[in-house]
């Protein structure tokens, strides 16, 4: 087994619970401002996770649920805009401090540089929404800590097809034993499996109740030193909270 050399994160759940109270919110206020009566309730919302994709997620709402639609000649070009006004209002929850990051992310993430650990993100959300997270909860800089950000639609199939986290690869020209890849939800373990990644998953409301099969590990949160993490699946080696030492423990199989 080669030594552990990079982390790649999954976004939206993984760094932070942006789906119920950011995401979602985000798309209601879009719909609002086209004077559609859409309302994407906590309970549909997650039915619509069942497809990864802002853009996807609307028309499978559009094909599930045949709300009223306005007369218009291009249903793709109307979603994307739609997509675009959405990632407006996201940014902008995220401007105001309403979407912080999970407890324990920002103290892994600056362990990980501290030890030389490469870091790259693989996510099906926009660059957009990405950047807009890091910068408003770790800072202008933070972009630049990771040396990969593969997102949005770089890549013809989201997950759970493996082809983002195949892009990152390639991107660090790395092979997927020196990795470690970071996911909350089964379409997202399915990816990251799908490209020979070990993985750590940690659930959220939404994914609780989800098959994680493969998992390194699954956990109800990254845990602090103060606030340990509860183990669904697995063995922490030791560990109430995740750092190095236990991820290298975990990559190792030790």
């Amino acid at each position: 087994m080669p030594d552990l050399e990079a982390l790649i994160f999954d976004v939206d759940g993984t760094l932070a619970d942006t789906e119920r109270d950011g995401h979602r919110v985000a798309f209601n206020l879009a719909f609002a401002d086209a004077g559609l009566d859409w309302d994407w309730t906590v309970d549909i919302y997650e039915d619509l996770l069942t497809v990864t994709g802002g853009k996807e997620r609307m028309k499978f709402y559009i094909d599930k649920y045949s709300p009223s639609l306005p007369d218009i000649d291009d249903l793709d070009s109307y979603i994307a805009d739609m997509h675009r006004a959405k990632t407006a209002h996201y940014t902008d929850l995220l401007s105001k401090g309403e979407i912080p990051l999970r407890p324990g992310v920002e103290r892994l993430l600056n362990e990980a540089r501290e030890n030389g650990l490469r870091l790259a993100i693989a996510t099906t959300t926009t660059p957009a929404n990405v950047e807009a997270l890091l910068v408003h909860t770790l800072g202008k800089d933070s972009m630049d800590w990771f040396e990969v950000i593969a997102a949005g639609d770089i890549v013809p199939a989201k997950k759970p097809a493996p082809d983002i986290y195949d892009f990152a690869l390639e991107k660090m020209q790395l092979p997927p034993q020196a990795c470690m890849a970071f996911e909350d939800s089964r379409n997202g373990i399915l990816s990251s499996l799908g490209a020979d990644l070990k993985t750590i998953v940690t659930i959220n409301d939404y994914t609780r109740d989800h098959d994680f099969t493969g998992a390194a590990i699954v956990l109800d949160q990254y845990g602090e030193p103060d606030a340990p993490f509860k183990v669904i699946a697995g063995d922490a080696r030791g560990h109430d909270h995740v750092n190095v030492d236990m991820v290298r423990a975990l990559h190792a199989g030790e």
